[in-house]
């Protein structure tokens, strides 16, 4: 589990195959074999490391579901470890699985992000919402997407200040909402059951 707060920002080394390797610092001070690290909001394990670097292995679900698959050596990436239970909650609860993958519309500062119109239902004004790894908040929602108001701080910390028009970021929405709708699809009406009960029994994010 993260918050979407991210500790640093790192660098892509080498993606080979599967295997991607991922220049770092801050995230490396407690790393341990089968840890957890959140690469652009993707939940990935620790398989080695060195000094200045630790590695992961990309499944074929998460080369699918993710833009992951578009990295390149030099390209920087947000990191962030597990939250533990003694840390502030400064963003949200995230789970680290990405729902699907958005595109930019309008850069930074004012983000707009054009979404899956199945994912549209979870996105709510002033509601949480994780683009690549990070925690937002949402100032409106458009009939394709939504925009987040980005501070420079967040710009400078983080790879959104520099993403451009039509750039892939990957999403992931709030899991209470997705809990909620799970709880009460057996009082929605017919229609609308079936569509979630689609969803639910499709195939899970990786």
């Amino acid at each position: 589990m993260f918050t979407g707060i991210v500790e640093e920002l790192g660098t892509v080394q080498s993606l080979t195959g599967s295997r991607l390797r991922v220049g770092a610092g801050i995230v490396l001070e407690d790393v341990s074999l089968g840890a957890s690290i959140a690469v652009n909001g993707c939940c990935l394990t620790v398989v080695g490391w060195g000094s200045d670097y630790w590695d992961a292995d990309l499944s074929v679900e998460t080369l699918e579901r993710t833009s992951l698959r578009s990295l390149h050596s030099g390209d920087p990436v947000n990191l962030e470890r597990p939250v533990r239970l003694e840390d502030r909650l400064g963003g949200h609860l995230v789970q680290g699985h990405v729902d699907a993958v958005g595109q930019v519309v309008v850069p930074a500062p004012d983000l707009q992000i054009r979404i899956p119109s199945d994912l549209l239902r979870y996105v709510v004004v002033k509601g949480s919402v994780t683009v690549d790894g990070v925690s937002l908040t949402v100032v409106d929602v458009l009939q394709d997407g939504f925009t987040v108001a980005l501070i420079p701080h967040t710009c400078e910390v983080t790879t959104l200040g520099s993403r451009s028009t039509g750039d892939l970021v990957n999403l992931e929405v709030d899991v209470m909402a997705k809990y909620a709708e799970r709880l009460l699809v057996g009082y929605l009406p017919e229609t609308s059951q079936s569509s979630t009960k689609n969803q639910y029994e499709g195939a899970l994010p990786t």
